[in-house]
């Protein structure tokens, strides 16, 4: 099936798609993006993403010339046109195209870009034996220097950084924590700590993207009835947890199984984590968006 690229009005294949040089995404990291899955052609979660890219796009002041109505639109027909029944959507929005910094010496119309694509973030055996992770010395920018919701191109320098930290040490991923040595979150995914039963994350304030499947698992464990705190969590907090798990659009859901080569728990993907994967990957597939 094809892999296709929506840039500016026009579609093009993937391979032969390009953009300017004086993008201000590409010279300064000045843009948005989602990631957004499709499953069973259905587009998982769309309109949540397309808000909060709307939000970024209203905080970042980029002078956004399609609606979110129209957005959604076309984006559904690029799925169509590419004919990938279960994939992967790179939606972007960057301020313009020019050289400087400044804004007013650029031509402000955003480039926006549709790419329909296939990603696999980490191999199908993790999924069933659960990944190692280590502690990045890399930390999460400062909430109070960028909104950590904002989903920002630039903003993933560090996370980049953290990732090659953690493969230099054989791991599956890398956790990062805050300024204040506190859990934030992992190169592309969310951290959830299990102990007696209790699900807990990170909260909001610890510098955290806020992730879309991060949300819906927090929806979906309370619907099972679990108890799901958003809290303040510290290393001591996983290497005490019976089990441990990440999630994100490119990740779904995928247990974390040692930190810093110390097993958490028994060492393998526990029940509640199994029981969670279960009910996200039962949801995925039948409810969404259809093209």
């Amino acid at each position: 099936m094809p892999k296709l690229v929506w840039l500016n009005g026009q579609v093009m294949p993937l391979e032969t798609a390009t953009t300017s040089v004086a993008d201000h995404a590409h010279l300064y990291g000045d843009g948005l993006f989602e990631g957004i899955r499709i499953y069973n052609s259905l587009v998982w979660k769309l309109d949540e993403h397309l808000e909060r890219l709307y939000h970024g796009i209203r905080l970042l002041g980029f002078h956004m010339h399609i609606e979110c109505a129209e957005l959604r639109k076309t984006l559904l027909d690029v799925c169509s046109q590419a004919q990938i029944s279960d994939g992967y959507i790179r939606l972007n929005v960057t301020r313009g195209t020019g050289l400087g910094l400044d804004p007013k010496g650029i031509d402000t119309t955003p480039n926006v870009m549709i790419m329909v694509s296939t990603l696999a973030l980490y191999p199908q055996e993790a999924y069933e034996m659960g990944l190692s992770v280590v502690t990045s010395s890399i930390r999460v920018i400062s909430a109070d220097a960028l909104d950590p919701r904002l989903k920002c191109i630039g903003r993933y320098a560090s996370n980049i950084l953290a990732k090659a930290e953690a493969n230099r040490a054989g791991a599956g991923e890398g956790l990062m924590l805050n300024a204040l040595g506190q859990i934030a979150e992992c190169t592309g995914d969310n951290i959830f700590l299990i102990s007696k039963g209790i699900i807990r994350t990170p909260h909001a304030s610890c510098g955290i993207l806020k992730g879309v499947t991060r949300d819906t698992v927090i929806e979906i464990a309370k619907e099972a009835g679990y108890t799901v705190e958003e809290t303040f969590l510290s290393t001591f907090d996983a290497f005490a947890a019976d089990e441990a798990f990440l999630t994100g659009t490119a990740a779904e859901v995928i247990p974390m199984i040692s930190l810093d080569t110390k097993p958490i728990g028994a060492g393998t993907p526990g029940p509640v984590t199994r029981d969670l994967m279960a009910r996200f990957r039962a949801k995925t597939g039948v409810e969404g968006v259809p093209f």
